[in-house]
């Protein structure tokens, strides 16, 4: 039968050799998928809310990929491992381990000298993890979990609450927030810092 997956705007497509590193089989359509992998997530979540993580296991490569292992370990084979494909986002799969070093190192140096406020420092990270595209699929929801430790490990603030809404629905909420992601692209985060907090 296979996987077959319909995309709405601002999903990575997954390769068809990706897709043949499906765990359960018998997930054939894009609902499925959603539920099983909000399972999954939902586990990881809880990991990270009875487990205690210190600001330099935060920000370290082992950690980054141990999250999304976390996040998509019943789904995908792939889960935790750094892609093998290029995508229509994302640098080239050879420069990802040298921009994730770059991501870290910089919000390391924004913690040390105050740079910007605490979330706005979380928020920049999510968005230097997520414009990177460090795995097949599964980006901005690892993303913004790591995001969510930051500031709730690092910084003890509360998580944020990223509209409110489930993000992988096509919607207004999405529309706000992949145009926050845009203008962060462009440099300018206060749009997705206040969506963050909304």
């Amino acid at each position: 039968m296979g996987l077959n997956l319909e995309y709405i705007n601002g999903q990575t497509p997954i390769d068809e050799e990706e897709k043949e590193e499906l765990k359960i089989k018998t997930i054939s359509s894009r609902r499925e998928l959603d539920e099983f992998e909000q399972k999954n997530i939902e586990e990881a979540i809880e990991w990270t809310l009875r487990t205690n993580f210190s600001l330099e296991e935060i920000l370290s490569e082992a950690f980054i990929l141990k999250v999304h292992l976390k996040m998509f370990n019943h789904i995908w084979k792939w889960s935790g491992q750094i892609r093998k494909s290029n995508k229509n986002i994302g640098v080239d799969k050879y420069l990802i381990p040298v921009e994730l070093r770059k991501v870290i190192d910089d919000c390391k140096y924004w913690i040390a000298n105050d740079s910007f406020p605490p979330d706005e420092i979380a928020v920049r990270f999510k968005h230097r993890l997520v414009k990177t595209h460090i795995f097949p699929n599964g980006n901005g929801r690892h993303s913004r979990l790591c995001a969510d430790i930051l500031i709730s490990h690092g910084f003890n603030r509360s998580v944020f609450s990223w509209g409110s809404y489930d993000l992988s629905i096509k919607g207004g909420v999405r529309t706000r927030y992949l145009e926050a992601i845009y203008k962060a692209d462009a440099g300018n985060y206060e749009q997705l810092v206040l969506f963050a907090r909304s």
